[in-house]
């Protein structure tokens, strides 16, 4: 038997000694959900590498395009959930162009980043930025997959 709820039986036992009456009282419990696994203990670090991801810059720009636009608010929402985290935004640039104007131009991705940021809500205390210009390549073959995953707005946990 299986009953979907409690049930109370009358049971009647007959044999050649005679016959009994009983009641018997079946509870049905409802079963207990296994226990939820324990969300992990991520430190704040890297909540911020999971969370924050970087913004990406067409050659010789530093205007954010549309299509960071989604990662730039994404960006900005964990680091309004996070107010104590500080972070550095590093510009970067393909290998084209002479040492001086790159890091120039990193700058100015950068600083494009953190103004998106302070817009979207985000204390500029929080935010230091840094142009390392073509000094720190992500990739080093010269194509232009490899430049454009170059050309970038780079967030890092902690200030340098």
């Amino acid at each position: 038997m299986t009953p979907a709820a409690s049930t109370t039986y009358h049971v009647t036992a007959t044999g050649p000694g005679g016959s009994v009456d009983a009641n018997a009282r079946l509870t049905v419990t409802a079963a207990m959900a296994p226990p939820a696994p324990a969300a992990p203990d991520y430190t704040e670090e890297q909540l911020f590498a999971q969370s924050v991801k970087d913004i990406y810059f067409d050659y010789d720009k530093y205007d954010l395009r549309a299509e960071d636009k989604a990662t730039i608010d994404a960006d900005a929402a964990f680091l309004k959930a996070h107010p104590s985290i500080r972070f550095t935004i590093e510009g970067h640039c393909d290998e084209r162009g002479s040492t001086d104007y790159n890091l120039a131009l990193g700058d100015n991705r950068a600083n494009a980043a953190r103004t998106a940021l302070v817009n979207a809500g985000i204390p500029a205390s929080q935010i230091r930025v840094i142009s390392y210009g073509k000094e720190k390549p992500f990739c080093t073959e010269s194509t232009e997959s490899c430049w454009q995953q170059n050309r970038r707005a780079h967030f890092v946990y902690g200030q340098k």
